[in-house]
């Protein structure tokens, strides 16, 4: 049995592959056929939009399961807490950085373009459109129970799993037969999503065959400087700030965290958005050995409030902008685009191309006469948002696992096994039968209090 299901596991190699092979065909199309490349967009748009559709069921499911079958709701209150707090921190670091590096490099220093696209204006009015942080907050209640699983809100679905989930867990033993029903929905949630995963080549293609088609080599090769150190100050940040974060907090090495979640980073690059892997990543943090109810709130959590690479790409893009037209922003404007830019990234979490409305946002409120400036950097700001959505991700992964360090709900041992790959991850169902399950953990939660 073991020989037949590392067969159909192995089966998966040849769709990543395949995704890789996609890209590079993509990029050739784009650059030879650009007009026939533009009319294959649509075969990334449908693709990305099928694992959206996914994604309120996972995290509903998930949260549901875990919070039903933890007895102390404090725990629950106790993950969120902190939660937030780190990816406040976080956050702030991760502008910091942006800063540091951009005032360093100086990246679109000499360049002296005046004049540019007017994108700012539209992108600034989207960033308006979102309504801020209040209005942010007040979208987090759907308008019926039901709808926060069709309207796509990541933090609408997490609200109603929280109080879904913690209904059940005050109903007690009346509530295990809807635990075992969720169970059971997970499982065919991801079963679905492996099959839509087969069709990620398909959309990788259509998505960088348009991109390349639009903008061109040369597009990119004028605007590399600042792509390079965005993309070098990410790697630093993931590697350097994370890694060493992760390794004195949990003694988990970023490197082999990393090798866990490569196929996960090759789905963000195909698709340039990180929410495409969310699904698979609250699986495999669950396969890891962080406990289902940490998994449950810290991931999609995270998602709308750990924006590590969009923040760093932020304050680079706005150096960049303000130097590229000749109008460099002093120190104090930079603290307080800073400041902006911590509160509006939140606020701006779930509006598509979140990093642009945002961006446009703050420099309007700052800087109006550099509102134009954003037009350069639209050409580049898919290639960009690579970089941005695999920091995104690996933030969100390193936090999920030094919340469960703390909060003691991850199983180190566990972790260390998964890592060295004693325990595989089941790519033909992604649901551990054996681990995080209800029973399980009540016995585990039995056992401790006999200890106390």
């Amino acid at each position: 049995m073991s020989d037949t299901t590392r067969t159909r596991r192995d089966r998966t190699h040849w769709l990543y592959l395949s995704v890789i092979v996609a890209v590079v065909a993509g990029v050739l199309v784009g650059w030879l056929a650009p007009g026939a490349a533009q009319s294959f967009a649509p075969l990334g748009t449908i693709f990305v939009n099928l694992i959206k559709m996914m994604i309120a069921p996972v995290i509903f499911c998930t949260i549901v399961l875990g919070i039903g079958s933890v007895r102390a709701a404090a725990t629950v209150g106790k993950v969120g807490g902190l939660a937030i707090g780190y990816f406040l921190v976080m956050s702030t670091i991760a502008l910091g950085i942006g800063l540091v590096v951009g005032n360093l490099l100086q990246p679109g220093a000499g360049l002296n373009i005046a004049t540019s696209a007017k994108a700012g204006h539209n992108l600034a009015d989207t960033a308006h459109s979102a309504g801020g942080t209040w209005e942010f907050v007040q979208n987090i209640v759907p308008s019926t129970l039901l709808s926060s699983l069709t309207t796509g809100n990541v933090l609408q679905a997490l609200f109603v799993a929280l109080l879904v989930g913690f209904a059940v867990q005050a109903m007690g033993t009346t509530g295990e037969p809807i635990l075992r029903g969720v169970a059971l929905l997970q499982k065919l949630v991801f079963r679905i999503l492996v099959m839509i995963l087969w069709l990620a080549p398909i959309g990788a293609f259509g998505a960088i065959a348009n991109v390349v088609g639009k903008t061109g080599l040369d597009a990119v090769a004028k605007l590399g400087t600042l792509m390079l150190a965005f993309y070098l100050t990410c790697v630093v940040f993931v590697f350097g700030v994370l890694g060493l974060l992760l390794w004195s907090v949990s003694r988990v090495s970023i490197f082999k965290l990393v090798r866990y979640l490569a196929r996960e980073y090759l789905l963000i690059v195909a698709t340039s958005s990180s929410e495409s892997a969310l699904p698979r990543l609250i699986a495999k943090m669950d396969h890891m050995g962080v406990e289902r109810t940490t998994v449950g709130v810290v991931v999609p959590t995270g998602y709308s409030f750990n924006l590590d690479g969009t923040a760093i790409y932020l304050t680079m893009a706005s150096l960049f902008i303000a130097e590229a037209m000749g109008k460099p922003l002093s120190i104090g404007e930079q603290l307080g685009l800073l400041v902006f830019m911590i509160i509006a990234s939140k606020g701006a979490a779930g509006v598509t191309g979140a990093g642009l409305a945002t961006l446009a946002g703050g420099l309007q409120s700052h800087r109006p006469e550099l509102l134009d400036g954003v037009g350069l950097i639209v050409g580049i700001d898919r290639f960009m948002s690579e970089a941005r959505a695999l920091t995104n991700f690996s933030g969100n992964a390193v936090a999920t696992v030094l919340i469960g360090t703390w909060t003691k709900t991850v199983d180190v041992d566990r972790v260390r096994e998964v890592l060295d790959r004693k325990l595989p991850f089941d790519e033909r169902t992604m649901v551990d039968d054996d681990h995080g399950t209800p029973a399980q953990a009540q016995e585990s939660e039995a056992k401790d209090l006999v200890q106390a």
